[in-house]
């Protein structure tokens, strides 16, 4: 954003350009920040660059269903995404499911208003036409909200606006049904007796959902590995996020990137659909 980019050229010696600037001058292998998003987006964006066939780096965000992990790609980096945009996006998550998370084949799918390829917007629209011409990835086309939780993705495309509020959704969502969840329960002896013996459910289901379990997202498309923490991340949380770091590092997931991207770049199939 222009307010990241302001501050990162004008606070030069911030936590975060400093680190920054180790990664970019081989020092550190790998960036790891609990703190303002768009500055270290902005910081990895102006000091790092971005990879060969790369326009606009993308968070991508991992929600857990019950299939495993889904990650919303973009989940805030680049709010006014381009069709071509989400297409890189498409390859990036691919790459990063298939090395990272040992995904043979991840299914991607694009955000919607509704699975019919006609759906959506004209932004959507176009996408859809570029993502179904892509060699290389397994597209499922259109996917609606509730496919993050009811359906075996382990990508969904959307611009950043949509994918931090489908995000900051979710968040608040968990955090109000467990909320009201816990006034029920409070609420009656016998629910209460009932809560004590489901308790290592409740713990199951509270673990499976806690996003410090996940650690940090990675920031793909920038030429270093850079893994974006919860701003209220704990210790754990940390810890996790450094683990990503160093299975993105271990993984060599931007040579991966960009050996796919390379690959669509000649192919006469993506050629046809930009005509």
């Amino acid at each position: 954003s222009e307010p990241g980019a302001k501050a990162v050229r004008k606070k030069k010696d911030s936590s975060i350009s400093v680190a920054m600037d180790m990664v970019k001058n081989g020092k550190a292998d790998a960036f790891v920040s609990a703190g303002n998003t768009g500055a270290a987006v902005a910081a990895a964006t102006l000091k790092l660059r971005t990879l060969p066939g790369v326009d606009r780096a993308g968070i991508a965000t991992a929600i857990p269903n019950e299939y495993g992990l889904c990650h919303i790609l973009d989940a805030g980096a680049n709010p006014e995404a381009k069709p071509e945009h989400l297409v890189a996006y498409a390859v990036m998550g691919t790459a990063y499911s298939r090395n990272v998370l040992g995904v043979r084949n991840p299914k991607v799918g694009l955000m919607s208003n509704g699975e019919e390829d006609e759906k959506g917007t004209t932004f959507t629209k176009e996408t859809f036409k570029r993502l179904k011409a892509t060699p290389g990835i397994h597209f499922v086309g259109n996917v609606e909200g509730r496919d993050l939780f009811e359906t075996e993705l382990d990508v969904v495309l959307c611009d950043g606006f949509v994918g931090n509020v489908m995000l900051k959704t979710i968040e608040g969502t968990a955090k109000a049904v467990s909320k009201w969840l816990k006034t029920e329960i409070m609420g009656n002896p016998l629910r209460f007796i009932g809560a004590l013996l489901a308790k290592g459910a409740f713990k199951a289901l509270r673990d499976k959902g806690n996003y410090e379990t996940y650690g940090g997202s990675p920031l793909l498309g920038v030429n270093g590995v850079v893994i974006i923490a919860h701003g209220s991340s704990s210790a754990l949380a940390v810890r996790n996020a450094v683990r990503v770091a160093m299975e993105t590092v271990e993984h060599r997931v931007n040579q991966r990137i960009q050996e796919a991207l390379a690959a669509i770049s000649t192919s006469p199939a993506t050629d046809a659909a930009d005509a």
